[in-house]
């Protein structure tokens, strides 16, 4: 009889299973579903990969057609107000969390003292006698205080280990509830304060492992700090070559840290979602990310502009209240007004930034749906 060609000269799939006629029918049967199964799972591992973008992870030219990834979103002035109003909008939720917080930070941490606020106006009085004005205004006194006690740490000034471990660990804390919040209040859920603080720390050890990973992250930051410090105390930047050439040296380290940094942010709002694990939302934060980082990176740059402009609108008058009614009535002198201020303005802060994170983070997701 002739050979059937069907049998002999058809090229075979190289998952499918070897045929053997002198085999078992029960060996071919498991062969032929082992092979079957295996072709089938490398298929969906690589559709699975095709998906993603994965760029920039080798030596070869990536090109612009390649990584460049639409994404809609609105303007960065838009984007602020929006998240202003949905503070505004849910702020029977909001208050009383920034609130809590205060509370919680005043008795594990502590409120800075008032004898620090005197010191910082003290010195700012003995300083405003060497102008030739003879005097500054309140204004202008307010404004001095407020930078001069921000930039100087006075907000933290005298915090032990434990002191500042707690503080961390109440910002995560905060950090998990507030996205609880707008998560559940995006999806519609009409939620109380106490569920957010009940059910919101789940992936507290998922969010120490993300934080772990932008430490490291981080490290290239902290060599340009400590080999900032030591080429300032050797005067090795006295130099102009040498200067341009540790320029260039902590330009590429503070770029690599900004790259890496940046993807770790979004991870650290992607984790928070309940059964993700950590380094999964490591890679899922990139993926979102990839081609899309430099929008990103803009947003949080004016994350800090908002910021800083509102703690002007709103500390200064404040400070600048504080100030006349001290002038005028004696015994409020050594009440710390400005610093139970300043630190519910720190709260409000870190609960704005976390809202404004993650509203940009469900436009990435709702975008690539």
């Amino acid at each position: 009889m002739p050979k059937n060609p069907s049998n002999s000269d058809a090229p075979r799939d190289k998952g499918d299973a070897p045929r053997n006629p002198e085999a078992p029918a029960e060996k071919q049967g498991f062969r032929t579903a082992f092979y079957t199964h295996k072709s089938a799972t490398k298929n969906r591992i690589l559709a699975k990969k095709s998906r993603k973008p994965r760029l920039h992870r080798s030596f070869h030219r990536s090109y612009r057609e390649d990584y460049e990834r639409p994404f809609e979103a609105p303007g960065l002035l838009s984007h602020a107000i929006e998240t202003f109003k949905f503070l505004g909008k849910n702020w029977r939720l909001f208050v009383p969390l920034i609130l809590l917080v205060a509370l919680f930070n005043i008795i594990l941490v502590g409120l800075m003292s008032e004898e620090t606020f005197t010191t910082f106006q003290t010195s700012l009085d003995e300083t405003a006698k060497n102008i030739k004005a003879g005097e500054l205004g309140t204004f202008a006194r307010s404004g001095l205080l407020l930078v001069s006690t921000i930039t100087t740490g006075g907000l933290s000034q005298g915090m032990t280990e434990s002191q500042q471990f707690s503080a961390v660990i109440l910002f995560i804390i905060t950090w998990l509830v507030t996205i609880y919040i707008v998560r559940h209040r995006i999806a519609g859920h009409k939620i109380k304060l106490r569920d957010g603080l009940y059910n919101a720390l789940a992936p507290f050890i998922s969010t120490l492992v993300v934080l772990a990973v932008i430490f490291v992250e981080a490290i290239p930051l902290m060599i340009v700090v400590i080999t900032y410090s030591a080429a300032v105390a050797t005067e090795f930047l006295a130099t102009p070559f040498y200067a341009l050439i540790y320029f260039i040296f902590a330009s590429l380290l503070v770029l690599l840290s900004t790259y890496l940094i940046s993807s770790s942010l979004i991870a650290l709002v992607a984790v928070s979602a309940p059964g993700l694990y950590p380094l999964v939302a490591v890679h899922t934060a990139r993926d979102l990310l990839a081609g899309r980082r430099i929008k990103f990176i803009i947003r949080v740059v004016y994350l800090f502009f908002v910021l800083i402009l509102t703690w002007v609108i709103i500390m200064l008058p404040l400070i600048a209240l504080d100030l006349t009614l001290k002038k005028s009535i004696a015994w409020l002198e050594g009440i710390p007004f400005v610093s139970l201020e300043l630190l519910i303005m720190t709260c409000f802060s870190f609960v704005y930034a976390t809202t404004y994170l993650y509203l940009f983070y469900r436009r990435l997701l709702d975008y690539d749906d």
